[in-house]
């Protein structure tokens, strides 16, 4: 791994520094190729497909292979605040990008229903029906994983454990992105899925997992000592004390960290209360062509009660 010698700052931080086995980049830019594709044959196809979103999902992309190409990955091997930022940016922004950008549903519209392909769409709409893909979206693990990514990994030896290793590393970031993705799909995901949540169920999953996040800053930023003894001793050279870049790290967590998940819930409440209005308007198209035969029909039944009342008060 390259670990960087150099003070940090901004322009360290941004500077193209990639590993020697760049995977996560990688990764990120197989990903794009393969989204910008589908895109390209859909519109030279002449099918509508929206360009903020192919935007977005590049952009995801792009955040990605900055976050782990630049020399952020370099001082995230010394600096607990750069690797806090780097876990926070993989769990709580890039996933949201990358799901609006609809990648299930442009594999489904792009994908060839011939050679490659049809294998391809066959395995994509196993996966829909899939058990293991309803248990991995249910509230009852995609929760819990979230919150074992901060309380299971740094309050325990495991960050001890990984992260001296090229190996533990980056298996810590795709756990950090798989997390990121699994917890926020069912909130904002409109791509096909199989479980879809009300969204009265999205506002309480989103609700559970904040405080939590947020107390978790909090006990970062008020201990006294290292929490993860791999960031303990920092080069003398650098001038940062450790304790405080171990607040900052728990600042992070708190701060940076819950302005996403501020953002989706502004977004499941718009989404609510669009879709309320719209069944609201179908209601009303429907009884104006139908009529109400349940409405109708207790109106009449009330209608005859008071007939009956009626008759009785006379006699």
């Amino acid at each position: 791994m390259w670990i960087p010698t150099a003070p940090p700052s901004l322009e360290t931080f941004l500077a193209p520094t990639l590993q020697p086995i760049p995977l996560i980049p990688a990764i990120a830019a197989l990903l794009a190729l393969l989204y910008l594709a589908g895109a390209v044959r859909l519109w030279s196809a002449r099918r509508k497909w929206p360009v903020w979103r192919t935007l977005t999902f590049l952009s995801g992309c792009l955040v990605i292979a900055v976050v782990m190409g630049a020399g952020i990955e370099g001082y995230g091997l010394r600096m607990f605040s750069v690797f806090m930022f780097q876990q926070l940016t993989l769990m709580m922004a890039v996933p949201p990008l990358l799901i609006l950008g609809r990648p299930g549903t442009l594999l489904l519209r792009a994908t060839p229903h011939w050679g490659p392909g049809r294998l391809v769409l066959r395995l994509a709409h196993a996966g829909l029906r899939s058990r293991i893909s309803r248990i991995a979206l249910h509230p009852g693990f995609m929760i819990p994983l979230f919150l074992i990514s901060f309380y299971g990994v740094y309050l325990s030896d495991l960050a001890d454990q990984l992260l001296p290793s090229w190996y533990g590393h980056v298996s810590l970031e795709v756990l950090f992105l798989a997390a990121g993705v699994l917890f926020t799909v069912p909130l904002i995901s409109t791509d096909p899925l199989p479980i879809r949540q009300t969204h009265f169920g999205r506002f309480v999953d989103i609700f559970a997992e904040m405080p939590l996040h947020a107390f978790f800053g909090v006990i970062i930023m008020m201990a006294t000592t290292p929490v993860v003894d791999f960031f303990a001793v920092l080069p003398a050279s650098w001038e940062v004390d450790p304790i405080t870049d171990q607040g900052i790290a728990g600042g992070l967590a708190w701060s940076y960290g819950e302005l996403p998940s501020v953002l989706i819930v502004l977004f499941i409440l718009v989404r609510w209360q669009r879709d309320d209005a719209r069944q609201a308007v179908a209601a009303d198209r429907h009884a104006e062509t139908n009529g109400t035969p349940e409405l109708d029909a207790y109106n009449a039944y009330i209608s005859r009660l008071n007939d009956r009342a009626d008759r009785a008060h006379r006699s």
